[in-house]
Parts: structure tokens; sequence; C-alpha cells
């Protein structure tokens, strides 16, 4: 079967659930990762065809879209910050919003001068995207990741080799920390933010498939995560140093007034892409 044939059938098997524009962005991802060709391969040699072997592959690719299985965990790689990333099921599929932390605290830092000797530490590092991105874009500074997930971080350990970096990964239960055991300059976490109650805004490829250890937190402490991490960066942030959240888009008052109450200084909430409150900076002074 002629390759544009295929892709025609394709499209049009996942428009009952995805819009065009997205099942077609599907299928020029698979050709590239599977067959090693681009959208300009297939245009200036439209009679390329799929092997019979390529189709049954294909058609295994396209029943688990239609389950809703995200692309990304299907290809087992997705890109963040310029950067490709491994990604299964053990991770969340890193999202826009948070490359836009990361670059905050990349323009923040970006000098040679600022970043040298910065000690950065992310907490619940997940696929490790966050440190990863920090450590290739801030070469002068050490950067560690906790997480309390053995099969996150062996994901994030895979992932630094892959990117070519430095991170120093470590297994903890934030939540039973008392003590980081050391000082740092800059401390990052995008940690488990959405509320039991929020599930029906969340959509079924991500409820179905993504670890709900990394996304969910209980209605009645919404914040829990939060509020650990700053008492933590109260003990083991250096004086200048910056904290720095993704938090829940409905939440960002109370987060202002938990750090304002903290003692937090030169606190910044921001919006992200989408018009919502999305991340914070705060310090000591």
């Amino acid at each position: 079967m002629k390759i544009k044939e295929y892709r025609t059938q394709f499209i049009q098997a996942l428009t009952l659930m995805y819009d065009e524009g997205e099942a077609e962005s599907f299928f020029y991802l698979i050709l590239e990762e599977k067959q090693q060709l681009k959208r300009i391969d297939l245009a200036l040699e439209p009679d390329l065809v799929f092997s019979e072997n390529d189709i049954d592959v294909w058609n295994s690719i396209l029943k688990q879209l239609k389950l809703e299985i995200p692309i990304q965990y299907l290809l087992g790689k997705t890109s963040f910050y310029g950067l490709d990333f491994e990604v299964n099921e053990n991770v969340l599929i890193p999202r826009p919003e948070t490359e836009e932390l990361v670059d905050w605290i990349i323009s923040n830092n970006r000098t040679i001068e600022q970043s040298k000797n910065l000690r950065i530490l992310d907490i619940g590092t997940g696929s490790g995207c966050i440190a990863i991105s920090l450590a290739k874009n801030l070469p002068n500074a050490e950067v560690f990741a906790i997480d309390v997930s053995e099969k996150a971080l062996a994901t994030a350990q895979k992932n630094a080799a892959l990117n070519e970096v430095k991170v120093t990964f470590i297994s903890q239960n934030i939540l039973e920390t008392l003590d980081l055991g050391q000082e740092f300059d800059i401390i990052v976490s995008n940690p488990p933010y959405v509320r039991n109650l929020e599930k029906e805004e969340i959509k079924k490829n991500v409820l179905d498939n993504e670890p709900h250890l990394a996304l969910f937190v209980e209605d009645n402490d919404a914040l829990i995560f939060y509020r650990k991490i700053a008492e933590l960066a109260q003990k083991n942030l250096s004086d200048s140093g910056k904290l720095y959240f993704e938090i829940n888009q409905y939440l960002g008052k109370e987060m202002v007034d938990l750090l304002e109450e903290m003692d937090f200084k030169d606190i910044e909430l921001r919006k992200d892409i989408y018009g919502n409150d999305r991340m914070m900076r705060a310090g000591f002074r």
C-alpha cells in the first residue's frame, strides 16, 4: 500500500477522538520514528509504499492510539526544551508549561558568572526533564534530583546519559525528609498538585496512563508538597537562593499566602502560555 493512502486511512480512523491536525501530527511523528522518513520525503516521493510488516506495526500503534494511550509512551520518547527524553508509564510526559519554568530559571542564571558553582536541587524529578535541562544549559552548575520512585529514577538516569550531563540522583521520600543535608542556591519542584475534585478536567489519555503518584493530592491538603518543600528550603536554601515551583492553576493566591506566612520574600507568581497561574519564584531577600 502507498504510504500516502495509508496516511488518509490513519487520520480518518483517529478523527473521532482527536482533531485532524493532531492525528496528522501523530502520523508524521511515527513516520519519522519507525520509517526514518520526514514529511518532505513523502512529498518528494509520493509513490513510497509500506510493506505488509510495516502495516502490521502501524495498525498495532493505531489500535493503541484509539485506546488513547499517549503517543509519547508508544514511541518511548518525547522532546523537552530542545532535548530528547525517554518516557514510559513510570514518569509523567513533560509539558510545555514546565518548559516555561525551566526557561525562567535559565534566564535568571544564564551567564557563566551567574551559573558558576550554583547548586541546584530538583524535587520530584520524574523523567529528569527539569534537572537535565538545567544541567545542559547551566553547565557550571552542580545539579541534584530527588524522587520517591525507583523506576522513575532509573528512567531519569538513562535520560541524563542520553543528554550527556551529570546529575546526582537520590532516592528519597520528600515528605519524610527532615533536612536536605546541604545548602542549595536553587530548589525547584513540579510536585503532584492535581486535586481529586479536578479529575474530571483531566484528559482520559492522561488519567488512564500517567502515574497517579506524580499527579494527584488529596482535596483536603492540596499544598502538602509545597509546604514541606518550603519548610526544607527555610533550612537548606542559601541566603541569596531562590525557590521555584510549578503550581496548580487554581491555587495561585493560596500559594502566595503560604509563602508569605513562611517569611519568603520577592514572591512572584507567573502565568503560563495559556494564561493560567502556573509558576512561582521566591527567596529570602
